[in-house]
């Protein structure tokens, strides 16, 4: 089994979000001790309808379990929120309660529905996709621009098996997801939307634009793009100004969690990228943000991220700023070599930033510098950041 960054722990309740097929369950199960712990899955039908109806069966159950029950495992949480507050109960009523795993799909979700979240009394934790470190050797920079990195896609033994299993996500997403609970009030309208969001992955967004494209309002499509983060299938990028009143773009960019269902969502699983194309190009951006991102939220450095773009068009593809306000600049280049002329905008930045430690992350070999720039290969930027 390829092991996980993350390792929640075993002394103190904590809540575990993350997209779908992310290995949620399979991380629980692998840290959890079967004997020592009850399991509730509530994706199971007969589990749900069986809770659904009179979630204190939960309490019941839980406060006369067998000795030696240390622990309690809920799988998907926001099927029935009401759980969380027999959990409450349980963990201020009893002298020596049991440590409380629960797992879900978007604690934004639940926030946004008025669960009870438990104050402070769980600990949250977020599950990523693979990330190039966990694969170790079994690791492509190839493979994880084709079919991404959510564990059931890439461990396939072939990219027909990974594009099928991708295509099954985006559906699966849309009818359960999406349409089960009843996030929004026309399916279809959803589903149209979908392939255009898709499509603007990494793009400064034009609701209007998408608006028109989709035959949808102005309101709906930043509903729905707003559900699409709440539901934990992608997140948005803001610009980065520095200081109040700075020219600067003022609408967020919109990344997926992952290539692979970016691409299945667009409809492009059948374009094979190629080095040198604008497609490779583009999904070696995801990617790499993508990885810095994972690599922020498993080491709870609390750094926040950006992308920056002045009203002039200077660009850099990311920033990120730690507590203490340090600046990193980013431009991510796919070329094994990137050329001076294409590295104006850490320039431009640099100009206004003088402060910053600027890299160009690429798929060179090696590493080397261009003034005040660092190029090197991509692996080396976590490093860098301090992230790894």
């Amino acid at each position: 089994m390829i092991k996980r960054r993350l390792n929640p722990p075993l002394n103190k309740s904590f809540f575990l979000f993350g997209p779908r097929q992310t290995g949620k369950s399979t991380l629980v199960k692998s840290v959890f001790n079967e004997k020592d712990s009850l399991y509730y899955n509530l994706l199971k039908s007969d589990e749900y309808m069986r809770l659904v109806s009179r979630p204190s069966v939960f309490r019941e159950e839980v406060l006369t379990a067998p000795a030696g029950k240390k622990y309690v495992i809920v799988d998907e949480i926001q099927r029935i929120p009401e759980i969380l507050n027999e959990i409450h109960y349980i963990l201020e009523s009893v002298s020596d309660p049991p440590v409380f795993c629960m797992t879900g799909s978007s604690a934004r979700k639940l926030k946004r529905g008025g669960a009870n979240l438990l104050a402070g009394r769980a600990w949250t934790f977020y599950l990523h996709p693979f990330t190039h470190a966990e694969l170790g050797r079994s690791f492509s920079l190839e493979k994880a621009l084709r079919t991404g990195t959510l564990p059931p896609a890439y461990l396939e033994n072939d990219a027909e098996s990974s594009g099928r299993t991708l295509k099954s996500y985006v559906d699966t997403y849309l009818k359960e997801e999406v349409g089960a609970e009843a996030l929004v009030r026309n399916l279809d309208r959803f589903a149209r939307f979908l392939p255009v969001a898709a499509s603007e992955n990494g793009n400064i967004l034009n609701f209007s634009a998408i608006a028109q494209a989709t035959g949808l309002t102005y309101k709906t499509v930043q509903e729905y793009f707003q559900i699409l983060q709440d539901t934990l299938m992608g997140f948005f990028l803001t610009p980065f100004a520095g200081s109040p009143g700075r020219q600067v773009v003022k609408h967020p960019k919109f990344y997926f969690f992952d290539t692979g269902v970016q691409r299945a969502a667009s409809g492009r699983l059948s374009v094979e990228p190629q080095r040198g194309t604008r497609e490779y190009g583009f999904l070696f951006e995801h990617f790499v943000i993508c990885e810095i991102l994972r690599f922020i939220s498993y080491g709870e450095n609390d750094y926040s991220a950006h992308f920056y773009r002045t009203k002039s068009g200077a660009e850099v593809d990311l920033v990120i700023e730690t507590p203490e306000k340090k600046i990193f600049a980013i431009e991510i280049k796919s070329s094994g070599s990137p050329e001076n002329h294409g590295l104006n905008g850490l320039k431009s930045f640099s100009e206004i930033f003088p402060k910053a430690e600027l890299y160009c992350v690429s798929t060179a070999d090696k590493g080397r510098k261009i003034g005040k720039i660092n190029i090197i290969p991509w692996q080396d930027i976590f490093a860098a950041l301090k992230i790894i």
